[in-house]
């Protein structure tokens, strides 16, 4: 059992961050244990994205140089593979065509305008989120990040449990699709939503830990409701799903947390 924790965080770290860790395992088992460890992969990509940020605010520099600082780095840190995600998803549904064309779309290597155009959007969501949330503070700003990696990841252990199909028969959807339980994925995003409440009582109080869980839970809703989206056009989950769930899940959370 303890080695295949350890096989599935290298599955998770390598798969879901650059982070310079060697897959060592590639089966379903591991698979499965990965995905299960997908929000740790999270919680190491928010703390280091919220260090830069922190750093910047507490030298002197403005909210929006820290909020710009903080959107940056999970991007250097999986070196834009889930915006290139979800760029690539966003130009196959915007294609309005049947599930095999909007499939071919996807693989193609260069960006079209839905792609674009949504990339735009969801990073200004992101860097005005952050903002905000920097504003009030470096702390705010921090858990803030910190939250929104955790959840965004939480969306691919729940987007790989049984009962949601891969769309295609190769590639990391195939990988991970419907390997993970049902109730241990619920366990996961229990854990997830009660350590974010946790870090809000620690930032705030009993008002900040309720926002903090809503806005886990908002997250991992949204991203939901964008999986249901993505099986019923597409037949199921792809790595360009995975891609653009995790960034639909981390930009919600960030914009609930700003509204607080």
């Amino acid at each position: 059992m303890t080695s295949l924790n350890s096989h599935g965080l290298r599955f998770a770290f390598g798969t879901l961050t650059a982070l310079p860790v060697r897959v060592t395992r590639w089966d379903r088992r591991t698979a499965r244990a990965g995905m299960l460890c997908a929000p740790l992969a999270g919680l190491a990509v928010g703390l280091l994205a919220a260090v830069p940020g922190s750093l910047l605010l507490l030298g002197g520099a403005g909210p929006l140089a820290a909020a710009v600082a903080s959107a940056a780095l999970p991007a250097a840190v999986t070196r834009g593979l889930h915006l290139d995600g979800l760029a690539d998803t966003a130009d196959g549904l915007g294609s309005a065509k049947p599930a095999e064309a909007a499939l071919r779309i996807m693989k193609q290597s260069d960006i079209g305008p839905f792609g674009v155009v949504t990339l735009l959007f969801v990073l200004l969501g992101q860097v005005a989120a952050l903002f905000e949330l920097y504003g009030r503070g470096w702390a705010d700003g921090a858990l803030g990040t910190v939250a929104a990696a955790v959840t965004a990841r939480l969306a691919l252990t729940l987007a790989s449990r049984r009962g949601v199909p891969a769309a295609r028969p190769e590639g990391l959807g195939a990988a991970v699709a419907e390997t993970v339980p049902p109730l241990r994925a619920m366990a996961v995003a229990c854990a997830v939503v009660a350590c974010c409440a946790g870090a809000g009582v620690l930032l705030g109080g009993p008002g900040a830990a309720l926002h903090q869980a809503l806005a886990a839970l908002a997250g991992a809703g949204a991203a939901h409701l964008m999986l249901r989206h993505c099986v019923r056009r597409l037949g199921g989950v792809t790595g360009d799903v995975f891609g653009a769930l995790e960034e639909t899940a981390a930009t919600t959370a960030l914009l609930v947390l700003a509204l607080g």
